[in-house]
């Protein structure tokens, strides 16, 4: 025992063997063993045993030479030459250092000897497989990938190679998978999966055999291409033309699948509806009166009938605009086959919407209807959407123009109202009828200021507020505006942040929602105003808006009243819709906040429930900037003195009524004015050497150059010309122009007699 290897230093030997070392050891451990099995007499016995640990001491004093691992020492050709899978092994680059023989057979041989290449007579889109695989393995040491190729599916799988930065790539094909799973190799009714370009990418066992093959594209099965879905068409089968009908299912990656039955009208022997239970569209029977014979798993699933049978057609759907009866009749006879029809389903709570084909099939003299559903609940929500846009859009395009012109007429009524009372004391007997005029011309101005907040097309004088300063400015007037009878509360976030908004319109939006939940709570009850900060990880979509991820500051004005009908909630905020009785309201006060809010960047919803009240909810963009207050202009050493008259005008309004008014009011007040009717002549009088303008008092909007694109033009030679621009609403383009010229104020229309004169007499007053 005392010439045993010692028990440490045998442990540390056998730790720093290779494992081809150790093979070679365990091996003569086995004969060692069995040497003690076979041999009865034990003093043989012992001597082989003796033998055996003898042979394993030795082993252990072997040389540790471990068996090289470097590539140079076995070719990459011996290793992968007989494997089934093309293999290939690349350098960093992607150029190929070694293939084998099933690489060889796969890819074919071309000028360049890149990998990405190579693949590209197999699939298209060869180089961004290879890159991305790349990067992968790069960083992984690993990486696969399942492609479709012209060959079928197949996995490409790398792997970076120890001690090497080479790659080794495998490819090899995998069994064809369409969407359905393998149940569509299983499929009896022949299916096949097609790319964009119409290449055929895979087709189920019994698609080859009416085929006869596998044909490369649509073209060469089809008779007319394109193809649509629950429409016939011919196939060019291998034993000649077949009539079938296609059921067309759209897929991920530009792939679409194509399942094909027999035509309905021509096949003597249609299938049986169990063969089609698993078909991936919702499938009905109907005999000829229409009901209900058979139907498919997901067309059962679509319309709830494993739970609520329906006996016919009529049972199940509805708004079609004639009896749906009469509809299936004329189906039977032939008549108005395969046409969609969207119709509503009459189950569930929710709004769903089905795409309804209707087929006819002749079996033994027997006429029944083939029915072909798709969910159509997703098209029918967005032609909605696109529907009240497109309304809303017109409406306030409408609404936009009728304010601009009425604005014009307005401006003329009341200002020459203005001039009618200067020559009238308050004790004359028409001055009372010449303030009523002047009164009710107010009262139209701020109709149309309404009309122009829910077009949009309103000037916005946009400064960064605290929601709480302004409700607390807005306290006293909003408990007058509610009664005493009510209760209004006010909650605020001691953190809130400042919104960006016209504090004018912002305190008009909170007005007409308090008015609006007054008026629901018929005389008592409670309003509250809620503000808080809010933030969206991920956009939010409801009632045809998505609201951007973001900071936020919400406003919430809640009411315990009577709430709103389901079916009213979406038109509370189109224009001139009330619930109302005659003559309580215009219809314009929600409608109103709506564009207003809209106008700012924001969000306005609400919810409603019969008999519990109503909340409407408000998301305003926060504003991180604080708020500069506005310096005092300094006056420059150079002044602008104003003439003996007052100054001269050049008066720019293409409205006659307008012009006269304007005119006679500046001259009243002690200025020569110069009138045009249009941009053109402005130009032209303004190139007269001998008038020497002191302002401009220009429309926006005029036939021909618009009032910022004549500015702009006369600016070329008198840079310092003040302008003062007037217009009835804030179209888009026009005033975005008027917005970036330098000395120019904006004189909204309708404006009085005073508003006219102080507006052009402070900019001419102002330094130069």
């Amino acid at each position: 025992m005392n010439q045993l290897v010692d028990a440490t230093g045998l442990v540390a030997r056998l730790k720093s063997a290779f494992s081809w070392r150790l093979g070679v050891q365990l091996l003569i451990v086995f004969v060692a063993g069995d040497a003690f099995l076979h041999v009865s007499e034990m003093r043989t016995g012992a001597l082989v045993a003796a033998a055996t640990m003898l042979a394993l001491a030795l082993s252990f004093y072997m040389p540790a030479t471990p068996m090289p691992l470097a590539v140079t020492s076995m070719p990459w050709d011996d290793l992968i030459t007989h494997d089934e899978r093309a293999i290939f092994v690349t350098d960093p680059s992607g150029e190929i250092l070694s293939q084998n023989s099933a690489a060889d057979r796969l890819v074919p041989h071309s000028d360049s000897n890149a990998l990405d290449q190579a693949l590209s007579h197999l699939m298209t889109n060869a180089s961004a497989i290879v890159f991305r695989l790349q990067a992968k393995a790069q960083k992984a040491d690993a990486a696969h990938e399942d492609v479709v190729t012209r060959q079928g599916n197949f996995r490409i799988s790398t792997h970076r190679i120890a001690n090497s930065e080479n790659l080794l790539w495998r490819m090899h094909a995998q069994q064809e998978q369409s969407s359905a799973g393998h149940a569509a190799e299983r499929l009896s009714l022949p299916m096949f999966t097609a790319g964009g370009s119409g290449s055929i990418l895979f087709m189920n066992d019994a698609m080859r055999k009416l085929v006869g093959g596998r044909p490369k594209n649509l073209n060469n099965i089809f008779v007319d291409v394109p193809l649509t879905s629950g429409g016939t068409t011919t196939v060019s089968a291998a034993d000649g033309p077949v009539d079938v009908m296609v059921v067309i299912v759209e897929g991920a990656m530009g792939r679409t699948e194509y399942f094909l039955a027999p035509a309905l009208q021509t096949s003597p022997a249609p299938p049986p509806m169990a063969q089609l239970e698993d078909f991936p569209i919702a499938l009905l029977e109907l005999d000829m009166r229409g009901r209900i014979a058979d139907s498919n798993k997901i067309a059962r699933s679509l319309l709830g009938l494993d739970t609520n049978p329906a006996n016919t057609m009529g049972d199940l759907i509805e708004g079609l605009g004639r009896p749906i009866a009469d509809w299936l009749n004329d189906a039977t006879e032939g008549k108005g086959l395969h046409r969609p029809e969207v119709l509503k389903c009459k189950r569930g709570p929710d709004e769903m919407y089905v795409q309804v084909t209707l087929g006819r099939v002749i079996s033994g003299g027997e006429i029944s209807l083939i029915v072909l559903l798709n969910d159509a609940t997703e098209l029918k929500s967005l032609e909605k959407q696109f529907v009240q846009s497109q309304k809303m859009q017109a409406i306030g395009q409408l609404a936009g123009g009728v304010a601009h012109d009425f604005n014009n007429l307005l401006t003329a009524i009341s200002g020459h109202c203005d001039l009618l009372m200067l020559r009238h004391d308050r004790g004359d007997n028409d001055y009372s009828d010449l303030e009523q005029i002047n009164q009710n011309a107010n009262r139209a101005a701020s109709l149309v200021g309404q009309l122009l907040a829910f077009s949009r097309k309103q000037n916005l004088q946009l400064e960064a507020l605290d929601m709480r300063d302004t409700l607390s400015d807005l306290t006293h007037l909003l408990n007058r505006l509610v009664g005493a009878q009510i209760s209004l509360s006010l909650s605020h976030d001691p953190n809130l942040m400042a919104v960006r908004a016209d504090r004018r319109q912002l305190e008009q939006v909170l007005m007409n929602l308090v008015v609006n939940a007054r008026d629901a709570l018929g005389g008592q009850g409670e309003i509250s105003i809620e503000t808080r900060n809010a933030k969206l990880t991920s956009e939010l979509k409801r009632d045809r808006a998505t609201v951007p991820a973001g900071d936020y500051v919400l406003v919430k004005v809640s009411d315990d009243g009577c709430g709103i009908p389901v079916e009213k909630l979406p038109k509370i905020f189109e224009p001139f819709y009330t619930s109302k009785k005659t003559g309580e309201g215009t219809g314009l006060g929600l409608s109103t906040a709506y564009g207003i809010i809209k106008q700012s960047g924001g969000f306005i919803f609400a919810d409603s429930e019969l008999g519990r009240g109503s909340v409407f909810t408000i998301y305003f963009p926060t504003h991180d900037k604080p708020v500069v207050p506005a310096k005092p202009i300094e006056a420059k050493v150079e002044q602008f003195s104003i003439g003996p008259n007052g100054g001269m005008v050049l008066l720019v309004e293409d409205e006659a009524p307008v012009r006269a008014f304007a005119s006679r009011a500046l001259q009243y007040r002690g200025f020569q004015v110069v009138e045009a009717d249009c941009g053109e002549t402005a130009l032209d009088l303004l190139s007269d050497g001998t008038l020497n303008i002191d302002i401009v008092l220009t429309d926006v909007i005029m036939p021909g150059m618009d009032g910022p694109t004549w500015v702009k033009e006369a600016r070329k030679n008198n840079p310092k010309l003040r302008v003062v621009f007037m217009s009835g609403y804030a179209d888009g383009s026009a005033v975005e122009e008027q917005l970036t010229v330098p000395e120019s104020v904006f004189l909204p229309k309708p404006f009085s007699l005073d508003e006219l004169t102080s507006t052009v007499r402070k900019h001419l007053s102002a330094a130069a």
